[in-house]
């Protein structure tokens, strides 16, 4: 059975995309935003942010609203938005998440940077082992059970803050109210939380009084996250180590911000999790092929809740 599926994603996207979901599902009618079809003759839509398409009430018949992105604030809010939602969940994505949080968490627990090439001999600075340092995770999703098991099982102890406070083996997850004590306990703490109504600017200078003193920040979730100001402040007193800092809440981010020039930041150009076509294509094609049959979708987005 052939189904009629809309690219509503920037042109860029195109050529990796459109071979490899044509090629794993030959039924496919892939179209692009700007070809003449009826919208009310698309049977599935696949989207990510940045392309053309606002208005999606023409699209009666859709049966799925695929995202292409993790992340899917830029489209849950749509008010024209009546088609079901579902995140993407990339093997690949997730094991680039984990990769990303492992080597600079690693960079934090050995002091990388204590050893600048500078002729002096800086002895006798060994650090504790992975089993002493431990680490705090805001978020566990599918982002932050990957990231968890890479650290877990080079020896770091992890702990993790969930709104859900759903048990993950291995892992000592704090629940909606001991927020607190999720951050007392983080030596490094890495931020995973989606943007919602409730994680805007949860790291406020409050939150982050309650990590320990040298603590490192690790944020390749959400900018949103992060109370700016509070962050710098907290650098400058010395009481936050460092921050490592992938996502920002203006992207790119200004060239006058006092990130960028802060000693203590590190700013990556929001790399730390990529949707990969090799591992994202297959989910999507599954996912289309569920919502054409009748199956249940993968991944479904709760809307109240924003991811």
């Amino acid at each position: 059975m052939t189904m009629r599926v809309l690219f509503a994603a920037p042109d860029a996207l195109w050529p990796a995309w459109a071979p490899a979901l044509m090629r794993l599902a030959p039924e496919m009618q892939l179209v692009r935003a700007d070809d003449a079809v009826d919208p009310a003759r698309i049977d599935a839509i696949i989207f990510a942010p940045g392309g053309t398409l606002d208005d999606l009430s023409p699209f009666v018949n859709a049966r799925l609203m695929q995202s292409l992105w993790a992340g899917v604030e830029r489209i849950v809010t749509n008010p024209t938005l009546t088609q079901p939602l579902a995140r993407m969940v990339d093997p690949g994505l997730a094991r680039g998440m984990a990769e990303y949080c492992t080597g600079w968490a690693l960079r934090a627990h050995l002091g990388m940077d204590r050893y600048a090439q500078d002729g002096e001999w800086r002895n006798g600075l060994t650090p504790p082992l992975a089993c002493d340092r431990q680490v705090t995770i805001l978020g566990m999703g599918e982002l932050g059970r990957s990231v968890a098991a890479m650290l877990g099982g080079i020896g770091f102890p992890v702990s993790g803050f969930s709104a859900s406070g759903r048990p993950v083996p291995g892992v000592r997850v704090f629940g909606p109210d001991d927020l607190d004590r999720a951050l007392a306990a983080a030596e490094i703490l890495i931020a995973l939380l989606p943007d919602t109504p409730q994680t805007r600017g949860l790291l406020d200078a409050d939150r982050l009084a309650r990590l320990p003193q040298g603590a490192w920040l690790i944020n390749p979730g959400r900018g949103t996250v992060l109370d700016d100001e509070a962050v710098l402040a907290a650098l400058d007193s010395g009481h936050l180590g460092h921050a490592v800092l992938d996502v920002f809440r203006a992207e790119p981010l200004p060239r006058d911000h006092p990130f960028w020039s802060h000693p203590r930041v590190t700013v990556t150009p929001h790399i730390a999790a990529e949707t990969r076509v090799e591992t994202a294509a297959p989910v999507a094609v599954e996912n289309l092929r569920r919502a054409m049959s009748g199956q249940p979708v993968l991944y479904l987005v709760d809307r109240d809740k924003g991811y």
